[in-house]
């Protein structure tokens, strides 16, 4: 009888190890596969709650920045960024920036987030885009402060964050987007523009759209009454400023990019500090917070892609944007309650240049691959994209809201405070003889020969 016999010899055996070993390969292979992407969305989380938590700075930072009787209103319109901002990028400003493929300009796919996740990215990518785009939105909000009517901010901040960002998104951040780094050909001056946290997406968007807001208001009432000196109407609370700025300067930032982001800031802080004593004759915290937040605001372009001695220069230089804006701001007659547009805008501008200027080739490559001969340093181009896009859309959008009479709260109301004209009431607690003496309708002033002339405390 014919029987079948194991064989034992080397011929029969190496195939099935072989086989054997190959499937825990790929076994293990996959284990890690599982890993790594459990580590990548884990950090991706833990990046967008830290980003997420400049909201809170920047509530913080605008309520200490205003007078007292507008601290309800500011406040609850950084609420309103994080809640119509969510809502507006789900429906349409996630497919505007990401929905690839698509063509340069914008994205066309994952409408209301249809047909996601996708290999190449998951929720926590979605999560982690949203509050960068709500980031923009709150920026905007600190320049035409204590005098917009909060539907006109209801209708501002869904436009901003539903449409105008996730485009400029889509060019700069998009591996589809025309001026992209990430794309594999037709690279904008054979390199792309290198925006890496957002000098030109979030703060020359936030910025710029600031800009035209507070142009097409125009200024508080009182802040430029006097004919010789503009009036400071200084915000109630720097301890709210001090606190808000720590928070809005967290950035989910490691290694070189943690390193070059504080140096700008530190740097940027400290010339402020003696640049306004020298000006200006006194040492000043909220000067010195506005500093620090421009620096932080030029060195996100080029964070990762230059030596921590450059950053030095890049806060330098920011810090000196800012207060050179900031005097043609009070020439001009340009009423910014919180310098926002002289600071993202400006700022934001100043390191879409610097990074042109000192992008190392090393780094470049490293962060965004493809061809190692890429161009690096001087003559990158990029910022003006931006510019010209955040222009003709928000301002636009401005003017409609202007001459429908929905921009601007009458002067009655603007005079007594937002809080208790539209908001039901204070935020703070005051006695009847201080309101009867008008602690809340008009500001306290006092000379300062230093600085401005009077300054309204609150």
């Amino acid at each position: 009888m014919a029987s079948s016999t194991i064989s034992c010899n080397a011929t029969d055996l190496i195939p099935a190890a072989a086989e054997f070993i190959c499937a825990r390969f790929e076994t293990v292979s996959g284990k890690f596969t599982d890993a790594a992407y459990a580590i990548d969305n884990t950090y991706l989380l833990f990046s967008a709650y830290l980003v997420f938590s400049m909201q809170l700075g920047f509530a913080m930072l605008c309520a200490g920045s205003v007078r007292a009787k507008n601290t309800m209103n500011i406040m609850l319109t950084n609420v309103i960024d994080a809640a119509a901002g969510g809502l507006f990028y789900y429906l349409f400003g996630f497919a505007f920036a990401y929905g690839a493929p698509s063509n340069g300009f914008i994205g066309k796919h994952f409408f209301g987030m249809s047909d996601f996740p996708k290999p190449t990215f998951d929720y926590p990518f979605f999560l982690y885009q949203w509050t960068f785009a709500i980031a923009a939105a709150g920026i905007t909000s600190g320049s035409i402060a204590e005098r917009t009517q909060f539907v006109a901010y209801l209708i501002y901040s869904s436009f901003l964050t539903g449409l105008v960002y996730p485009i400029v998104s889509h060019w700069f951040w998009s591996s589809d987007g025309w001026a992209s780094p990430a794309r594999s050909d037709n690279l904008l001056f054979q390199s792309g523009v290198i925006d890496f946290a957002g000098s030109g997406v979030v703060h020359m968007v936030g910025g710029i759209a600031g800009l035209w807001g507070a142009l097409i208001e125009g200024p508080r009432i009182g802040r430029f009454e006097q004919r010789s000196k503009p009036l400071t109407l200084r915000g109630h609370s720097a301890t709210l400023v001090v606190l808000g700025t720590s928070f809005y300067g967290q950035w989910s930032a490691v290694g070189r990019t943690a390193v070059t982001t504080t140096l700008a800031g530190c740097t940027a802080a400290l010339t402020t500090l003696f640049g306004k004593r020298l000006i200006d004759g006194y040492w000043n915290v909220t000067d010195v917070c506005n500093g620090l937040l421009g620096g932080f605001a030029a060195i996100t372009s080029g964070c990762s892609v230059v030596e921590p001695w450059a950053a030095v220069i890049c806060g330098f230089v920011a810090a000196w944007v800012l207060m050179g804006f900031n005097k043609l701001a009070d020439k001009l007659r340009f009423d910014d309650p919180l310098e926002a547009a002289q600071l993202h805008g400006g700022c934001g501008a100043w390191g879409i240049i610097f990074t042109g200027l000192f992008a190392d080739k090393t780094y470049v490559s490293e962060i965004y691959g493809g061809d190692p001969n890429r161009p690096f340093g001087l003559l990158m181009g990029g910022g003006g994209s931006c510019l010209r896009r955040t222009y003709v859309t928000m301002g636009t959008l401005f003017f409609v809201l202007h001459k429908l009479k929905l921009l601007r709260i009458p002067s009655e109301d603007e005079v007594a405070g937002m809080d208790p004209t539209s908001h039901g009431g204070l935020a703070y607690m005051y006695t009847e003889e201080e309101i009867k003496n008008g602690i809340m309708v008009r500001g306290v002033g006092r000379e300062d020969d230093h600085v401005h002339g009077h300054v309204g405390v609150l």
